[in-house]
């Protein structure tokens, strides 16, 4: 028995560059094709996207572009941040597998002292996770409204508790996750007047169908956000990738993580 572990890089206390996710980046950077990529890992079309997606939301720059036209719907890259991310990670891992090493070499590892040692980690099921900067925070004696703002040229808004601000410390410039469940976005393809404080105008990139429900991504300039709605729903709105669409969400059901 010996001493190993997997290298997970985190921001706000979540998954940020996991070695699978490398392994994309690697692929990315040698195929220059988000498919071709995905192939060589292995892993789904979707995941890939979804991977690359969750990594640009939480990174402060773009880690990977992508050009629209040419063969296959255009070419994937790193951007020069994206490469020196990697460097990054590489320089670590040399480090991690040195410290490893030298573990093995003195630790009594089969004589049980390390035997019911394990790593946890825990991720949220929201799909949305997006980073960004509180521009202010409205506070009452019971609820505070922050006004938050991502990569993107938009504004969220989010209404949590005025004791969770406090319990979190919270401060405008302070730079945040904002969190919400896919389910929780509401979507239209002409703009409404609806009582959802947070009112978004983006392109549709992707649309996922199954035989009930449908998930739609959407670009928001630098960040991609998702929204899961019926079948039934997307076919009566005909939305199509390519589309602009307005995206809704109130402002109760967005969380802010630190």
């Amino acid at each position: 028995m010996k001493v190993s572990s997997t290298l997970t890089l985190e921001l706000f206390d979540q998954p940020f560059l996991l070695e699978k996710r490398i392994e994309l980046l690697k692929a990315i950077k040698t195929h220059g094709s988000i498919s071709k990529a995905a192939k060589a890992v292995p892993m789904s079309y979707k995941t890939a996207w979804d991977s690359i997606d969750n990594i640009n939301n939480l990174s402060s720059k773009p880690v990977v572009s992508r050009e629209t036209g040419g063969k296959g719907g255009g070419g994937t890259s790193l951007t020069k941040y994206g490469e020196e991310l990697l460097f990054t990670y590489e320089t670590i891992k040399t480090e991690q597998e040195r410290f490893l090493q030298r573990v093995n070499e003195i630790s009594n590892i089969n004589s049980g002292i390390l035997k019911n040692v394990k790593r946890f980690a825990m991720q949220l099921s929201a799909r949305n996770q997006i980073s960004g900067i509180i521009e202010k925070i409205n506070k009452d004696e019971v609820n505070s409204n922050i006004v938050f703002k991502p990569k993107s040229d938009c504004t969220l808004f989010s209404n949590i508790s005025t004791n969770s601000v406090n319990e979190l410390n919270l401060k405008e410039g302070d730079e945040v996750i904002a969190i919400f469940k896919s389910s929780n976005v509401i979507l239209s393809n002409v703009p409404v007047a609806i009582s959802a404080r947070n009112k978004l105008k983006g392109i549709i990139k992707n649309i996922v169908s199954s035989n009930t429900s449908t998930q739609v991504s959407i670009t928001l300039g630098e960040d991609t956000i998702t929204s899961v709605i019926t079948k039934n729903a997307c076919d009566e709105l005909n939305l199509k990738i390519g589309d602009e669409v307005y995206a809704y969400v109130k402002s109760n059901d967005i969380l802010i993580g630190i």
